[in-house]
Formats: C-alpha cells, structure tokens, sequence
C-alpha cells in the first residue's frame, strides 16, 4: 500500500518507506517462537532518485555492513554473545572495552603499525603495555 509522507503526517519528506520484518527463534533447527515488526524510514530521495528496490537494497546494505563489521567482530572474534555477564553494568563495561579493543586495532592498521591483517592475530600481539600506549596516542 502506498502512502504519502503528508498522509502519514511526515511533511517535507519526499518519501515514507515501512518496513514488515519477520523473525523467527529456531531451537535445534525448529521454529519456537516467531514476530513481526514494522520499522518506518523517511528519506528526502524521490521517486525517480530512488524507487522501493532501491530503497530496499540501500537498507539490506545498511544492516548487512553492520552485521558484517562490528557486530560480527564482537560476537564472533570478542566473543560477545557467548558473555555470561548478566548486570547492565557490568554488560556496558565490556561493550565499551571491546569497542575499544577494535577502535585500537583499525587505529594502528591505519597507521601501518600492525602486520596483523585480522583481529584476532592482533590480539595475540596486545600487551597491556601497549594498548596504554595506544591510548595515550602513541
């Protein structure tokens, strides 16, 4: 259905796009529990700038890069997800460190400071002496 930015209230913007996205909680490869959500965007691109496909890939792309950057490297190489840290204290304090650990790291590929070419070689290298020297900018 479409509907206009001034129809859903959202003057000056040239397009309103709702998203239906669907989820599904798999246990042992079985659906337990599944939802639906509806996320809505605004954009100041035209129609002829930019139709639904290309709305639709340019939001597939958005969450894709954020699925496969940071995300990615703090559940996988940081080992987010597999934490058993269970205060909201204590789960933040971690986050905060572990985006410091990969901020760290681009830092220092960036300067052509690491032959590392990955996180998790990098990590290996880390002293404690370092990543102090690091912050402190050198």
């Amino acid at each position: 259905m479409e509907v206009s930015p001034e129809e859903a209230g959202l003057c000056g913007c040239a397009q309103f796009i709702a998203v239906r996205r669907e989820r599904e909680k798999l246990r042992r490869g079985q659906v337990v529990d599944s939802s639906q959500e509806y996320a809505f965007y605004v954009t100041s691109l035209t129609k002829p700038e930019a139709d639904a496909p290309a709305l639709a890939a340019a939001l597939r792309g958005h969450w894709d890069a954020c699925e496969n950057g940071a995300h990615y490297r703090r559940d996988v190489t940081l080992g987010e997800d597999a934490s058993r840290i269970a205060g909201r204290t204590g789960a933040h304090v971690m986050a905060t460190l572990r985006n410091l650990v990969l901020g760290l790291f681009e830092l220092q590929k960036e300067r052509g400071q690491t032959a590392a070419a990955y996180l998790p070689e990098w990590r290996r290298e880390l002293t404690f002496s370092l990543a102090c020297k690091l912050i402190k900018g050198g």
